[in-house]
């Protein structure tokens, strides 16, 4: 059985390179072409296609914006972004709408092929240099928003925090580290209000989940 393709995009040239590209294999039906976003949806209601491609810079509705109305209209719909930008905002833009690929125009034809296959065996697809940008990105929210205790908490408060976890008094800690009770009570306060913990026990749970030390302790 053949996958039912819609190709949308609004240089003429494109589009027809593209439906030649997919008519030579016979696994593949070009069942519409769409030269504006606001077509590719509506015939994407109309045709229910299994894989709609489409470029992001449209009149009318954008790839994006088109991409965002076709999955939430057809169940199950692929959608890959074939584009000349490799911009994050596009890359982002066209990921949280939906899409199940994304290439740059200037990929082999045989990437395309590929990029179907991938995404009709629920798979995301991403080109090269894609796949660098979404990556990065990924990497620099796990930085911008690790709450580890090494990101969220001084050297100090850790190694105050371990003691704490291993059963040691307040007293203790102090007499370890020679500064004052207070001080250990000023430090644990601190790292509460940081985590948004509420009690000792808590702090000593965070503190092994986090591995600062063991439950074997």
């Amino acid at each position: 059985m053949s996958v039912r393709i819609i190709v949308a995009d609004d240089h003429k040239i494109v589009r027809e390179g593209l439906v030649a590209l997919l008519h030579k294999n016979p696994r593949l039906q070009v069942v519409g072409e769409a030269e504006d976003g606001r077509q590719a949806v509506q015939l994407a209601a109309e045709l229910h296609p299994e894989v709609v491609i489409i470029d992001i810079g449209m009149p009318h509705l954008n790839g994006i914006e088109a991409t965002r109305q076709i999955v939430a209209e057809i169940p199950g719909v692929k959608v890959i972004a074939l584009s000349m930008h490799s911009d994050k905002r596009f890359v982002k833009g066209m990921l949280k709408a939906g899409a199940s690929g994304y290439l740059l125009k200037y990929c082999a034809s045989e990437e395309l092929l590929t990029a179907i296959q991938m995404v009709m065996n629920n798979r995301i697809y991403l080109s090269n240099d894609i796949t660098g940008i979404v990556v990065e990105d990924y990497v620099q929210k796990l930085a911008d928003t690790d709450a580890s205790a090494f990101q969220a908490l001084t050297p100090r408060e850790r190694e105050v925090l371990q003691l704490l976890a291993e059963g040691q008094s307040t007293r203790q800690i102090a007499d370890s580290l020679h500064v004052s009770i207070k001080t250990i009570e000023v430090h644990r306060k601190q790292m509460m209000d940081k985590l948004g913990l509420q009690s000792l026990a808590e702090l000593v749970k965070y503190a092994i989940r986090e591995g600062l030390t063991s439950i074997d302790k």
